[in-house]
Order: structure tokens, then sequence, then C-alpha cells
């Protein structure tokens, strides 16, 4: 299901073959007219989501989204040039933050890497360990 689509605008019209697209999950970028090529950025490896707006986009009521992820192929996307930015932002933040409770992300992941299921363990064996040193001093 596509919540939002729309195309990079040039003087605010949709003149170019860059259409964006974001689904419950995945934003998408679509680019080329003979040769075809798709980016997707899985929404909860979305860090942090950006606003630009120079003097040109706002008198023609557009603007820039950046996106920084952990994605490998595309860590950083600029969504250019689309009607709407700060509602489409706004659309894009809700769907991450969606995404990631339903996923169960939490930030530290996204920045470490490390698994936390490893820290947990970590911290589980420590316990053990003090407690039993605790019960042989006694």
């Amino acid at each position: 299901m596509t919540l939002w689509k729309d195309r990079k605008r040039i003087l605010g019209l949709p003149l170019t073959f860059t259409v964006y697209s974001l689904s419950e999950d995945r934003l998408f970028v679509k680019t080329g007219l003979f040769n075809l090529r798709t980016e997707e950025i899985i929404l909860y490896r979305i860090r942090d989501i950006s606003l630009r707006r120079s003097l040109g986009q706002r008198l023609f009521g557009m603007g820039t989204v950046h996106i920084c992820s952990s994605d490998h192929t595309c860590p950083e996307l600029d969504v250019k040039n689309i009607l709407h930015s700060e509602k489409v932002k706004e659309l894009i933040h809700e769907q991450v933050e969606k995404m990631k409770l339903a996923r169960r992300v939490r930030v530290n992941e996204l920045i470490d890497g490390n698994n936390p299921d490893d820290d947990l363990d970590d911290n589980l064996d420590d316990g053990l360990d003090d407690a039993a040193d605790g019960e042989h001093d006694a």
C-alpha cells in the first residue's frame, strides 16, 4: 500500500523522471527513463530526518527532506523538490516510529551495531557470577 507518492519537481512542475514513494515499511526512489534504478530504505533504519527549504523552493511551495540512515547502500538520501515537504517529513517520521515500535528497534542498535541481547546476556552472567561469589564468601 502506498501512503505517499510524488515526483521531483523543477519550478514546481513534475518534469523529471525521479519518483518518490512511501509504503508502510519502506521509502522508494525510482530514477531514469531508459535505464531504471530503484533505491529503497527500510524505515526502521532511518536515524534522522530534516527539512531544507531554499528561497526558490519556498516560492514554489516545495522543499527537500534529508534522510540519514544506517542503510549500507544509501546512508543519506535527499527527497528533493517535493510539494508539501513539511507534511511529507512528518508522515515519514510517523511511519519510522511505527516501524521501530513494531520491530522493537532501539536507537543503540542502529548506532552501535551491537546486538542488545548480547549485552543483556553479559549483564545477566555478571550478576549470576557476583551472586555466586557472594555465596562462597559467606
